[in-house]
């Protein structure tokens, strides 16, 4: 499945502007009627208009009713239906040191997009996630991503433990992260490789499969005080302590 099967809307002012500077696949803007002009509003207004996207100016009311949500902050888009990536071109492409993050039940979409934020901001090259048990690419995740969705490649596929046979063919080491990981993250031995990093959801973690065919199980350390992390939450912190692994072991 390369398509979300309907149109979804992205809301809010600066997810708006991000979607449209980033040039997405835009079938119309919606402006709520009197709504207050500000910096963002007359951006999207000027991009929409040099783009020839259609602009469509409604009652607050219908456009609250059209997306589903009345913190549209007056603005929304909607936009075509998402193209994910290929995975075979996020194991092929050329670059030292890869990383790619897949995602084991994510069903939450605010987590999705979260991250997928924190995947933009320590160099991921490549978001992977299933097409069962898993949110897809909305205009939710989109929002909740501050607009890098667009900046990061998404995959889908239709077996997670399949796209990880397919990795380890590839020459990547496959890093599962859980709260019983052997080795701690702040040491863990594989960072300087190419990476498939594992990360499972809030409670369930890492379904027993995926975990079977990881190479390492990796933790995070934490006080005797906190048992778990949210999952948006402890990838950032991994994805975080890769990037400064490798970052000093390029400097030294």
């Amino acid at each position: 499945m390369d398509t979300k099967l309907m149109s979804e809307y992205i809301i809010g002012r600066n997810a708006v502007v991000e979607a449209l500077r980033a040039k997405l696949e835009v079938q119309e803007l919606l402006i709520a009627s009197k709504v207050e002009i500000d910096q963002r509003i007359n951006e999207a207004l000027s991009i929409a208009r040099k783009a020839n996207i259609a602009i469509k100016e409604y009652p607050r009311s219908k456009v609250d009713d059209l997306v589903s949500s009345k913190e549209n902050q007056g603005i929304a888009l909607k936009i075509a239906p998402y193209k994910y990536a290929q995975f075979d071109n996020l194991l092929n492409f050329k670059k030292e040191q890869k990383l790619i993050l897949g995602l084991d039940g994510i069903t939450d979409q605010h987590n999705l997009g979260a991250i997928i934020r924190s995947a933009a901001a320590f160099g991921v090259d490549g978001v992977v996630i299933p097409e069962r048990r898993s949110a897809d690419v909305s205009g939710a995740v989109w929002k909740s991503s501050a607009g890098l969705a667009a900046k990061v490649k998404i995959a889908q596929v239709v077996n997670l433990v399949r796209s990880i046979e397919q990795a380890k063919k590839s020459n990547f080491f496959v890093v599962g992260l859980d709260m019983d990981g052997k080795e701690e993250l702040p040491k863990f031995s594989l960072a300087q490789e190419n990476l498939y990093l594992i990360v499972g959801s809030e409670g369930k973690g890492i379904s027993r499969l995926a975990r079977e065919k990881c190479d390492l199980i990796v933790s995070i350390p934490m006080s005797g005080s906190a048992e778990s992390l949210n999952a948006s939450v402890a990838t950032a912190i991994a994805l975080y302590g890769i990037f400064q692994m490798r970052n000093s072991q390029s400097n030294s």
